[in-house]
């Protein structure tokens, strides 16, 4: 069986973070999408809320589970037996950055955790987590961002009426 993780912050899920999950999931038997709890970083949604998100927004999609996990990746990957992480590319900034992380992730692993680039479909390429909090906050139009239910919990969070 082909498994694959997919690790995130997705604080929030944008539909670009589900066009990659649909999208591996056509190419591994099984995808781990899997929530990072960092510690350093202040998220808007916690692990949880993060975590039923994704479960709402892959609800129809069988061969994906939905996961969270703290501190290395490598040290996740190995625990679950999983020896391929997937990350999405929108840009050659976000290839440079994702290159050393998975170089990196490679050493550590001593070659046991390989990464998948999939490129961004090219109508969520301008798409961010970043971006997308910052038009929530304002009261800004999310529909071709994240699907209903999310932007309706960002309005929530921001005191925003829609």
């Amino acid at each position: 069986m082909k498994r694959a993780i997919y690790p995130g912050s997705f604080d929030p899920m944008t539909y670009g973070h589900l066009d990659i999950i649909k999208r591996a999931a056509r190419n591994f038997d099984e995808v781990i999408v899997s929530v990072l709890d960092n510690k350093a970083k202040n998220p808007l949604f916690s692990v949880e809320e993060r975590v039923k998100i994704l479960e709402e927004a892959t609800k129809d999609i069988p061969n994906v589970k939905i996961d969270s996990f703290s501190g290395l990746l490598i040290d996740y990957a190995k625990r679950i037996d999983v020896p391929v992480s997937v990350r999405g590319l929108r840009a050659i900034t976000d290839f440079e950055y994702e290159l050393q992380i998975a170089q990196t992730n490679s050493k550590l692993s001593h070659g046991k955790l390989d990464t998948v680039f999939f490129t961004a479909s090219l109508e969520y390429s301008y798409l961010s987590s970043s971006g997308v909090k910052e038009i929530a906050c304002f009261g800004g139009d999310l529909s071709e961002c994240v699907p209903e239910f999310v932007a309706e919990l960002l309005y929530a969070k921001y005191n925003q009426k829609r």
